[in-house]
């Protein structure tokens, strides 16, 4: 290398490290960025990307089936498997070059290989081939990622997988076991059962989507139920046995079994911070594997920082780009204000897809607020009725004011038809802790989707339309 100092030493090249290169990169920093397999990391290539991919299939394939209640006549068509797997390939190929470009546009040094933190701040990088390099940074970002959990007895292998093998699976099973009823196991029970295989969710917890409201929890079982998926929750695996054919037969709760031909682990992941951080830095990580960071991801090394999935925030790609920004901003004495993530947005892309922001009706009274909510279904919606998806509903939760009136908007929860391309308008009323009297001022387009946000909350003021 030509050059081995630079302003700002990225290690991990997934959404937080990337952001954080191509941002610096955009403020005039001299950047390297380190990789051990490509940039994007899990997002495009393992995560978000092709579990995205793979819904749009089964939103096609519903499209298809429902096709004769909007007139139009279909001839029934075989799943071309092999061809769904390579449009997801195509699909991460091309954002993967575009990523590519971007950082080669902005002159990032991009090396692939391992790189670990030393003292002071020099980064030690070694690729699968033998070579070696040594780096020093100003200021070094710690952006190595997380992987998938695994449960004991059920390591990948054979008909065991997790999201790192689910989109390589060679064919949709007759019968299928999703292990974790949190945000990505019910994409994938959901993407599943849509694409024809029989589907059993197995939760440890009292409820699936843990962290949804209640109301929005209870849409998505419904609607899983008239899947076909069989929900268990409150049920503890033990374990799986082989049934000589493929499959394996799967152990739970008291004394029940499932057999299928693919069993799905989804039960989180853990961050990733195995060798990458050698004796003489002074960076911490916590009981629970996260890296140690302050409100602003500053590590207790001066000068060191990490973001993403690394640290305990929300394993979001779209947090992980805000924290990248932030550090950099930070790097630059720009004193920028941290994300917030008791207001970040969510998006669950399973079918009904759900989006939220914000206090939960359950949480806000157990922080202590008085509130006031408001729900309104899509099965009066012109725009869900046109398109005839008309499960779900948009809830809002508000701070009840001393006139009894609803006030500040302290969560947007939304369950149903594209919802995930409406919450925007709820982060922002939320984020900048907007009343109802302001949100209802906001004109909403007709008919759309995202009218029945405006409608529940001019409802909150205590006139409505159609409420």
């Amino acid at each position: 290398m030509d050059q081995t100092h630079f302003e700002l030493v990225v290690i991990g090249g997934g959404p937080g490290g990337y952001a954080a290169a191509l941002y610096a990169a955009s403020a005039g920093m001299s950047v390297a960025l380190i990789e051990q397999d490509k940039v994007g990391g899990t997002c495009l290539h393992r995560g978000c990307i092709p579990a995205k991919e793979f819904l749009e299939t089964a939103a096609v394939v519903r499209a298809v089936k429902s096709a004769g209640e909007f007139g139009v006549v279909v001839e029934p068509k075989a799943l071309d498997w092999p061809l769904v797997l390579q449009r997801k390939q195509e699909v991460i190929d091309k954002l993967f070059g575009g990523v590519s470009q971007l950082l080669k546009g902005r002159k990032v040094t991009v090396l692939n290989g391992v790189g670990s933190l030393g003292a002071n701040h020099t980064v030690n990088v070694r690729s699968d081939s033998g070579e070696s390099a040594t780096l020093t940074g100003d200021a070094v970002v710690l952006a190595t990622g997380s992987v998938p959990r695994v449960i004991p007895g059920f390591e990948p292998g054979g008909p065991v997988v997790t999201s790192d093998e689910f989109f390589s699976i060679q064919q949709v099973p007759y019968r299928s076991v999703v292990i974790g009823g949190g945000a990505i196991g019910c994409e994938f029970a959901s993407t599943l059962a849509d694409l024809g295989s029989q589907v059993t969710m197995l939760e440890a917890l009292p409820k699936i989507l843990p962290g949804c409201d209640d109301d929005v929890t209870r849409v998505v079982g419904q609607s899983f139920k008239k899947k076909g998926i069989d929900i268990r929750t409150g049920v503890t695996v033990h374990g799986h046995t082989p049934n000589g054919v493929g499959g394996t037969v799967v152990s739970f709760g008291d004394g029940e079994t499932a057999e299928c031909e693919l069993v799905v682990v989804s039960v989180g992941r853990r961050p990733l911070t195995g060798g990458v951080l050698e004796p003489g830095t002074a960076v911490q990580v916590t009981d629970r594997g996260h890296i140690d960071v302050d409100e602003h991801y500053r590590t207790h090394e001066p000068g060191v920082w990490a973001v993403g999935d690394v640290i305990d925030s929300p394993q979001l790609a779209h947090v992980a780009f805000a924290e990248g920004i932030c550090v950099v901003k930070d790097v630059l004495g720009e004193s920028p204000a941290p994300v917030d993530n008791g207001t970040v947005p969510w998006a669950i892309y399973c079918n009904p897809e759900v989006a939220f922001a914000g206090h939960s009706e359950a949480s806000a009274k157990e922080a202590g607020f008085d509130v006031v909510t408001s729900r309104h279904r899509f099965a009066g919606n012109s725009r869900a009725i046109i398109i005839g998806e008309t499960d779900g509903m948009v809830k809002v939760i508000a701070e009840r004011g001393p006139d009894g009136r609803a006030g500040r908007i302290l969560g947007v929860h939304m369950v149903g038809p594209w919802v995930t391309e409406q919450l925007s308008g709820g982060y922002l009323a939320v984020n900048w802790q907007a009343t109802v009297d302001e949100v209802a001022e906001f004109l909403q387009p007709h008919p759309s989707l995202s009218e029945l946000f405006g409608e529940t909350v001019l409802s909150m003021t205590g006139r409505s339309l159609h409420g």
